[in-house]
């Protein structure tokens, strides 16, 4: 007889050595919220529910022009990213030419297009957010992200840049009623290997809306 096999467990392990990807879909429309971290997810989660059940999906949010009332503005340059383990393609690719509606504004994205990750010295994330009242100030929020870093193994020097007032760059999204503080996060002298690792894995929570995803960044 055949040792039974725990078929989510065995999955589970396929996607943890899996190489990640990004998918990029344009975006059709006019206007977004410009904090849409949770509006978007909640439009995929109606899309695909089995989003809720998948913590190494990572959905970047849109970039555009602000126009400093709450709303940015679509243009060309205007993408989707969306960054999961290759085993997990076919999950997001369901969103391919979807239209739906974030808030008041109705947008459509594109048929994607599929990238490897590349690595970088240099790394920021918008925003990074740790769960805790404590990690709502600078010095305490580093502190847990360097505990975060050494359990994935990575090396690298990190900091909170200096938004234009001089003070540490806190950001904030909305998710419900509720407001979630965290801090644009810099992190640099990451070997390759390193650097595709955090690019995959990211630090602190909410990855589905916008989170702890960090890009390559050339302006240190």
């Amino acid at each position: 007889m055949k040792p039974s096999v725990d078929v989510s467990a065995s999955e589970s392990a396929e996607d943890d050595l899996a190489p990640f990807v990004e998918l990029g879909y344009q975006v059709h429309g006019k206007y977004l919220p410009a904090d849409h971290n949770y509006g978007l997810y909640a439009a995929f989660v109606h899309l695909v529910p089995e989003l809720r059940q998948h913590d190494d999906v990572s959905i970047l949010t849109i970039p555009g022009i602000g126009d400093k009332q709450g709303k940015i503005l679509i243009t060309e340059q205007s993408y989707l990213k969306i960054r999961v383990p290759v085993t997990k393609i076919p999950l997001v690719y369901q969103l391919a030419g979807k239209r739906f509606s974030v808030g008041v504004h109705e947008i459509q994205i594109g048929i994607p297009t599929v990238s490897v990750l590349k690595p970088a010295s240099k790394l920021r994330a918008r925003i990074v957010t740790i769960k805790g009242k404590d990690y709502t100030e600078k010095d305490a929020f580093l502190e847990a992200a360097r505990r975060q870093l050494q359990n994935l193994n990575i090396s690298g020097d990190i900091s909170v840049p200096l938004d234009r007032q001089g003070l540490p760059s806190r950001k904030t999204i909305k998710v419900k009623r509720f407001t979630i503080v965290g801090f644009t996060t810099e992190i640099t002298q990451l070997s390759d290997e390193d650097s595709v690792k955090l690019q995959q894995w990211g630090l602190g929570g909410k990855r589905h809306m916008g989170c702890g995803i960090f890009m390559p960044y050339r302006n240190l």
